[in-house]
């Protein structure tokens, strides 16, 4: 199997990322709401937990569409994918450790974690919008850790809203990907 197939076969199974950007969207709205309305131990705790269940949640919410959740066994990019994906959770703990009592730390530190994540998808993929999504919430985490004051929950809201407008933008992307390798009898 050519890189370009295997690829071509994580856009088909996870649509584009489409399903885990979805619920992964949904994690970090929770997420910031936790913080705005609750307290921000309240929004680490939901964040953690929450980044630990995207996958799952992401399979189930797949398992519900009607498609095949999961690459089959064997795939050669199946072991990238669940590399890439314990990262976040490995991230996080050094993210909950640096805090020292800076909660306000929290969501922009926990974006450019997140961000960084996203870089290999570009390979995982092939989609290189996977890369503008990982410079947009690696540059504003940053911008929010050293520069800009805004208040804890704002990054929470912020990449929420980021991951549910690019599940949209990643799907179309992997459709026009799928179109054009059709037309050129791939």
């Amino acid at each position: 199997m050519s890189i370009a197939e295997a690829q071509r076969d994580v856009r088909r199974v996870y649509a584009g990322g489409f399903y885990g950007q979805l619920v992964s969207g949904a994690v970090w709205l929770v997420a910031a709401a936790a913080a705005t309305w609750f307290s921000p131990p309240a929004a680490v705790g939901v964040l953690f937990f929450g980044g630990v269940l995207i996958f799952p949640l992401t399979t189930l919410v797949i398992r519900l569409s009607g498609r095949p959740s999961s690459l089959p066994a064997g795939h050669p990019m199946a072991g990238l994918a669940m590399q890439i994906a314990f990262t976040v959770p490995i991230g996080f703990v050094v993210v909950v450790a640096m805090l020292g009592g800076h909660s306000e730390l929290f969501f922009p530190a926990s974006m450019v974690i997140v961000g960084a994540h996203y870089l290999p998808f570009v390979f995982l993929y092939g989609m290189r919008l996977f890369a503008v999504l990982s410079a947009v919430m690696v540059i504003v985490g940053v911008l929010f850790l050293y520069g800009l004051p805004v208040p804890s929950a704002v990054g929470g809201w912020f990449t929420g809203a980021l991951l549910l407008t690019f599940a949209f933008l990643l799907r179309a992307s992997a459709r026009a990907l799928e179109n054009t390798a059709l037309s050129l009898g791939r």
